[in-house]
């Protein structure tokens, strides 16, 4: 029996191998693609995030000629790029990171004279999700509700008081304040000042938020009260509390 009332949690281990996988399938992708592509093939990129930049050349992020505040240079001091010319992995990747990155090259790493696909931010991001599902897939279960199922990652003993003063929401909202903060303080502080962040800041400050993400999303996978047959006083949760459903009384 585990500690969620089941007899097991295969289903909490795969939820968190494949949102760990797929996370870190990305992470490596972001530093092997640029490797292996010939040397100085893909120039400074300085794009716009939500959207797609530079798949030909006849694209955003190719035909800007003048340097513009916040987003965008002049690409042809650098040298033109188009992603859909790549081989279809690298053209994957690459493409990706313009759907879903600014792509900004002084905030981006190099490899091989290639810039990488995303930001070092991202790159933060996403080895933080890798670390959140792999994390969820040795301690995570489903325990009714998302809620209980993300807190179900710290031991039952931490839990009891917290569970006894039912403050569980108080709880998952600070942990997520926690794991927010640093990004968000280091991204306004830039936008705001002439505060410029450097890449291992970016790279501690994008992580814990990409752990959170990462266990919140195998958490609300894996929640599920049909394994429960629809009956939450079999939910074992720390200190000894139990869900009850709430029944109103019938008024004549």
């Amino acid at each position: 029996m585990e500690r969620n009332g089941l007899e097991n949690r295969n289903r909490e281990r795969k939820v968190g191998y494949w949102v760990g996988g797929v996370s870190a399938f990305f992470v490596i992708s972001f530093f092997l693609v640029p490797y292996y592509l010939p040397t100085d093939s893909v120039p400074e990129l300085s794009g716009r995030a939500n959207s797609i930049d530079y798949f030909s050349e006849s694209s955003w992020g190719n035909v800007q000629t003048e340097e513009r505040a916040g987003m965008g240079h002049n690409q042809s001091e650098h040298g033109l790029f188009s992603w859909s010319d790549l081989d279809p992995y690298a053209a994957f990747i690459y493409g990706f990171g313009d759907l879903n990155c600014h792509n900004k090259a002084e905030r981006s790493w190099e490899i091989n004279g290639n810039q990488m696909p995303v930001c070092v931010r991202d790159v933060g991001i996403f080895l933080g999700l890798a670390i959140g599902g792999f994390i969820f897939s040795r301690r995570g279960l489903n325990r009714w509700t998302l809620r209980d199922s993300f807190l179900s990652l710290f031991p039952d003993r931490m839990m009891d008081g917290i569970y006894r003063k039912n403050r569980r929401t108080i709880v998952l909202l600070a942990i997520a304040a926690i794991a927010v903060m640093p990004m968000a303080l280091d991204g306004f502080t830039q936008m705001l000042t002439s505060y410029e962040s450097t890449a291992t800041m970016r790279l501690i400050t994008g992580t814990p938020f990409g752990i959170f993400i990462g266990a919140f999303l195998a958490s609300s996978l894996s929640a599920r009260p049909a394994f429960f047959n629809r009956e939450p006083s079999q939910v074992m949760l720390p200190s000894g509390s139990r869900f009850s459903l709430k029944v109103e009384d019938e008024q004549e």
